[in-house]
């Protein structure tokens, strides 16, 4: 699978496959970065893109020495499921009260 790429410019993780781009915005204050949402194209789903996504920015939130507020519920639910990334959390996540959906 292609990398993952933080496009700065935009403040958004970006993931290309097949001419298609998955996104995953942020909000940076300092050392914290705060997911705000998530997009996958619908062409790609299924295909575990969105997750590969997550994977990458939080692996780039480590590398960078960030906290991570997780306000996106795709990525909060990554992070529920992979419990290697909870020690990046600056703040417990919410209760899961929204589904994460595909774009």
């Amino acid at each position: 699978m292609a990398e993952v790429h933080d496009n700065t410019v935009s403040h958004r993780f970006e993931l290309e496959i097949d001419d298609q781009v998955a996104k995953a915005w942020y909000r940076k204050q300092g050392n914290v970065i705060t997911f705000t949402h998530t997009e996958v194209p619908e062409a790609l789903s299924g295909r575990g893109v969105g997750s590969s996504l997550a994977k990458g920015a939080l692996d780039a939130a480590r590398a960078a020495g960030e906290r991570v507020i997780a306000l996106c519920p795709f990525i909060a639910a990554y992070i529920r499921r992979h419990r290697e990334y909870q020690d990046l959390l600056e703040q417990p996540l919410a209760p899961p009260t929204v589904q994460a959906t595909r774009r």
